[in-house]
């Protein structure tokens, strides 16, 4: 079966790397404690960049040698997968100290900590990113198609505490506060498209967690409920998308957190399904589907002709590799209700959602990805 005529490639990733631990050590030794407010967001460190740089060309060759068709610079500039993008605008800043998320990490014990709550301090502007100027190294120092990744705007929304918080900050109307974020998207897409970008994937957790029965009451305080809030962040994200080139591929990737081993939320996808699949106007999806915690394969049959599918069966929260019949199975249980060609292998999260990076090896993830490619070459006869 042929290559996919647009991403995700049969083999595929959600997009961060672990971070060696020299580019660790150097980010706390010259920006500050990972803790200090002063570490979150992009920098201006030549010193810093320069390990970076190194960091990165190391983890291209990496991704290059598993034999994948598209490669990221890990997120290897930035501490948290979405921060970096969003402190670079203006009106935003790190956590609000006099009010807590009602999203939490969690693991077998229960929660284990609070999301970050974002501050809304003024009109959110759009100013010259880091992370175009980041995707224009990766495009100038890889052979493969280069893939940046950027925060969905549901989750500027969800994580500044929705409707009620964000109305107690700087705005005092909603819609407001949407053109302004929506038109800074459009900005930075437009910047990156500029730049050359032409596989860009939008990450979210936000749909997600409106499968979780137990944050059904979150979405209720915030005067709407799980299916308004659903319907409303499908308009967002279209309008986001309006406008953008044919030739210029977003996917939408679907995670239930991914920090350091722990996780947010449960819940399979059904409730969000058709309008994540039939009313988002992306070209395909990342489906986290590693644990019970995603559900069944059942949702993906309202997966349209013309949409693919990675299906996030490979676990970035272990360090024990996958066995390949294993996974073929598993392709196998999601082909019953998708077709194959609708279909693709992929990590379930990056390996690094946060600088610390999940609890396996930097061989072990390459391990991880070189059995993807093989198995997706068995599978669909190309990677």
């Amino acid at each position: 079966m042929a290559q996919t005529t647009r991403p995700p490639f049969r083999a595929d990733h959600v997009g961060s790397l672990l971070r060696p631990q020299k580019l660790k050590e150097a980010r706390e030794s010259l920006l500050g404690a990972q803790t200090a407010d002063s570490n979150l967001g992009p920098h201006d460190n030549e010193l810093l960049a320069k390990i970076e740089d190194d960091c990165i060309r190391d983890v291209i060759a990496m991704q290059e040698k598993a034999g994948l068709s598209a490669a990221t610079d890990g997120e290897f500039r930035r501490r948290s997968w979405w921060l970096e993008l969003i402190m670079t605008w203006s009106g935003v800043t790190g956590n609000r100290q006099d009010a807590s998320s009602p999203f939490g990490w969690k693991n077998e014990k229960g929660k284990q900590q609070d999301f970050s709550h974002l501050h809304i301090t003024g009109p959110i502007e759009w100013r010259p990113s880091a992370v175009v100027k980041a995707f224009e190294f990766l495009r100038d120092n890889t052979k493969l198609v280069p893939k940046v990744t950027i925060p969905s705007p549901p989750v500027v929304h969800c994580f500044s505490g929705g409707d009620p918080m964000i109305l107690d900050d700087y705005y005092d109307d909603m819609e407001e506060f949407w053109d302004d974020l929506i038109k800074a998207y459009r900005q930075e897409l437009a910047a990156l498209v500029a730049a050359g970008a032409r596989y860009i994937q939008v990450d979210d957790v936000t749909l997600p967690f409106i499968c979780d029965p137990d944050y059904a009451d979150v979405f209720r305080s915030w005067g709407s409920g799980p299916e308004q809030v659903l319907n409303d962040y499908a308009k967002r994200m279209n309008a986001m998308l309006e406008g953008l080139p044919d030739d210029v591929t977003v996917t939408m990737h679907q995670c239930r957190g991914n920090r350091e081993g722990l996780w947010s939320a449960e819940g399979g996808y059904d409730p969000v399904a058709d309008v994540l699949f039939n009313q988002i106007n992306v070209h395909g999806y990342f489906l986290e589907y590693d644990t019970p915690r995603a559900g069944t394969f059942e949702p993906l049959r309202l997966v349209p002709e013309g949409k693919v599918v990675a299906l996030g069966i490979v676990s970035t929260k272990t360090g024990v590799l996958e066995d390949a019949d294993f996974l073929k199975r598993r392709i196998d249980e999601a082909a019953k209700y998708a077709p194959l060609d609708r279909l693709a292998l992929a990590t379930q999260c990056g390996f690094a959602s946060s600088i610390v990076g999940n609890p396996l090896t930097e061989d072990e993830e390459a391990a991880k990805l070189a059995r993807i490619v093989e198995v997706a070459d068995d599978v669909w006869g190309t990677a």
